[in-house]
C-alpha cells in the first residue's frame, strides 16, 4: 500500500509516494526543474496564477506515479504555501492571480483592524494580529477591485484550491482559516466580528472538514488524467509549516522544527493559549489540535532567507554550484571580516513589525572583501535573522534547546547550520524527510492505514546532529549584525 503527497510551494510543486509498509519514501519528483515565478506588478506585491499550481501538480504527480500502479495509492494528502488568497467564482474558476504569503500590500488593512477592533480583542481572539494575512488580503481586493470581490463566490487557501481540483468540493480547515486570522480561539468558531469589521458575509468561507480524514474522493476524469484510481480518498491537508512540522514528528509540547527554503520557519508546539503582545511570531491550530488536547504551533516567518541565497547565486556566482558556494563561504573566517548582511528583501517581515527594510549589506570593504565573503555573510546573516526571532519565540514559552530539520535547502549547508547551531545553543537533527513526503504520512494516518502516531513515524531516523560550538567571532559578529539592524529600523 502507498500514499501519495502533494505540496504546493512557492518556488515549485513536489509529489512524493509513501510506501507504507518501510515508512520511506519510494518515489518524489517536483515541477518545475526552475522556479516558478513570481509576479511583482509594483514594489511589494507577489502573486501566482492558481492554475500554473496545478499545472505542475499534474507534471509532478505524473513522474512519481511513472511505476506505480494506481490501485496501490490508498489516499492522497496536500501541503501548501500559507497564507494565499484563492478568490473562485460560482464555477469555481479563479477571478485573479493569488496573492501569496510574502505579499505586503495587505498590511495597512491589518493595521487599521488592530486598531478599530483593539489590540485586547484581536490578541485574546485571534491570538494574532490582522497583519497582512489572508482576510486583509481580501480586504484589499474589496477596496480596490470591487468588480472582482462582488463575484466571489468562495475564498481559498492555495491547499483548499488544489484540493477542489481533484475532488470537486470547495471545502477548508480549522488550522487553514486560523493561518487566514479568520479562527476566534476564545469561541472555538470562525471570527465573526473580524469578518464583520471586513465586510464580509461567512458564505465566503469554504465548508470545514477535518485535518485528518476524508476531504473528498478524486473525479474520475481527474484521476484519469493523474494515473491515479477514481475515488481515491484526499485525507490529510495542512500549510507548509504545520505540516513541515509534522513530517518531523513535532506534535508535542516543548518539540520544534525548523526549514529554510525560500522563506525561513521556526515552529514550536505548545499546549497553552498564549500570543506575542508585539504579534512578531503568530500562533495557529496545529494539526493535531483539539479541544480536548490542544495543540497550537507558534510560528516564526523570516520572508528574506533562502531566497537571498539564490539571489546571490543568480547574480554573484552564477558559475558556481550551491555545494561550489559552500565550499568558497568555508575559506573565509566565522564573521565574514565584520561584513554583515539583512536578509530582508522579500517583503514586509513580522518580526520586525510588519516593516519592509530591504536586504542591507553593511561594512563592505573593497580592499577586503571578495565573492567568498559576500557567500559567507549571506549565510550567517540568515542565520542571524533565525536567532533574532527565535528570542522573541522564546518568551511564549517555546523551549529551543532541541531543532529538528529535513536535511534539505539551506540545511545542506554545514556554514548555515553550524552557524545556527552554535548562535543558538540548540542541538540541531536532520531528517530524510520533507513537506510532501510529510502530507503522504499524513494521509496515511487520515486513511488509518497507520495505528498510532508512533507507527507513522516509526521509519523517521536522524540523519545528522549539529551540536553547538562556543564561537567568540561568531558572537561578535551576531552583536554587529544587530547593530546593522537597529540602524535600519530607526
Amino acid at each position: 500500500m502507498k500514499t501519495l503527497g502533494i505540496d504546493i510551494g512557492s518556488s515549485s510543486v513536489k509529489a512524493a509516494i509513501l510506501d507504507i509498509e518501510t515508512g520511506k519514501c519510494c518515489a518524489s519528483a517536483q515541477s518545475p526543474a526552475k522556479e516558478m515565478p513570481i509576479t511583482a506588478l509594483t514594489q511589494g506585491w507577489a502573486e501566482q496564477d492558481p492554475e500554473m499550481w496545478w499545472t505542475h501538480v499534474k507534471e509532478a504527480v505524473g513522474k512519481v506515479m511513472t511505476n506505480v500502479e494506481a490501485d496501490s495509492v490508498k489516499a492522497i494528502g496536500i501541503t501548501y504555501q500559507m497564507h494565499g488568497l484563492v478568490c473562485v467564482d460560482k464555477n469555481k474558476a479563479p477571478l485573479r492571480s493569488s496573492i501569496i504569503w510574502c505579499d505586503s500590500r495587505a498590511v495597512p488593512y491589518g493595521e487599521k483592524a488592530l486598531e478599530t477592533i483593539g489590540r485586547t480583542q484581536c490578541l485574546q481572539s485571534l491570538l494574532n494580529s490582522p497583519g497582512n494575512f489572508t482576510a486583509s488580503k481580501l480586504a484589499w481586493v474589496k477596496d480596490n477591485e470591487p468588480d472582482i470581490f462582488d463575484k466571489i463566490d468562495h475564498i481559498m487557501l492555495p491547499g483548499d484550491y488544489i484540493a477542489m481540483k481533484l475532488t470537486g468540493e470547495v471545502t477548508t480547515t480549522v488550522t487553514g482559516l486560523s493561518e487566514g486570522i479568520m479562527w476566534n480561539f476564545a469561541k472555538n468558531k470562525p471570527a465573526d466580528f473580524l469578518l464583520d469589521y471586513y465586510g464580509f458575509t461567512k458564505s465566503l468561507l469554504a465548508p470545514l472538514v477535518p485535518h485528518f480524514g476524508t476531504q473528498g474522493q478524486l473525479k474520475e476524469n481527474i484521476a484519469a488524467e493523474l494515473g491515479l484510481r477514481a475515488g481515491t480518498p484526499v485525507t490529510y491537508r495542512a500549510g507548509d509549516q504545520p505540516n513541515n512540522a509534522f513530517s518531523l514528528n513535532v506534535l508535542n509540547p516543548g518539540e520544534v522544527a525548523a526549514t529554510a527554503g525560500t522563506s525561513g520557519v521556526v515552529y514550536g508546539v505548545t499546549d497553552e493559549i498564549r500570543y506575542d503582545p508585539e504579534s512578531r511570531v503568530n500562533t495557529f491550530v496545529h494539526v493535531n489540535h483539539t479541544n480536548e488536547n490542544p495543540r497550537l504551533g507558534v510560528l516564526l516567518c523570516i520572508n528574506g532567507t533562502g531566497i537571498l541565497n539564490s539571489w546571490i547565486r543568480q547574480n554573484v556566482a552564477a558559475d558556481l554550484s550551491y555545494e561550489e558556494m559552500n565550499q568558497l563561504a568555508t575559506q573565509i573566517n566565522p564573521g565574514s571580516e565584520n561584513l554583515s548582511i539583512l536578509p530582508f528583501g522579500n517583503g514586509a517581515e513580522r518580526m520586525l513589525g510588519n516593516r519592509d527594510t530591504g536586504c542591507v549589506i553593511a561594512g563592505l570593504n573593497f580592499n577586503i572583501h571578495n565573492r567568498g565573503h559576500l557567500l559567507r555573510a549571506t549565510q550567517e546573516g540568515i542565520a542571524f535573522a533565525f536567532w533574532h526571532g527565535m528570542k522573541v519565540m522564546e518568551t511564549t514559552g517555546i523551549n529551543l534547546k532541541v531543532i529538528r530539520a529535513g536535511k534539505a535547502n539551506m540545511f545542506l549547508s554545514p556554514i548555515f547550520r553550524e552557524t545556527l547551531a552554535s548562535i543558538t545553543g540548540a542541538v540541531i537533527e536532520l531528517y530524510d524527510t520533507d513537506g510532501a513526503l510529510g502530507a503522504a504520512r499524513g494521509a496515511a494516518l487520515g486513511q488509518k492505514l497507520y495505528a498510532s502516531e508512533k507507527e507513522a513515524f516509526a521509519g523517521l531516523n536522524v540523519l545528522e546532529s549539529i551540536v553547538p560550538q562556543a564561537s567568540d567571532s561568531l558572537n561578535e559578529a551576531y552583536n554587529n549584525w544587530e547593530n546593522v539592524l537597529t540602524n535600519n529600523l530607526k
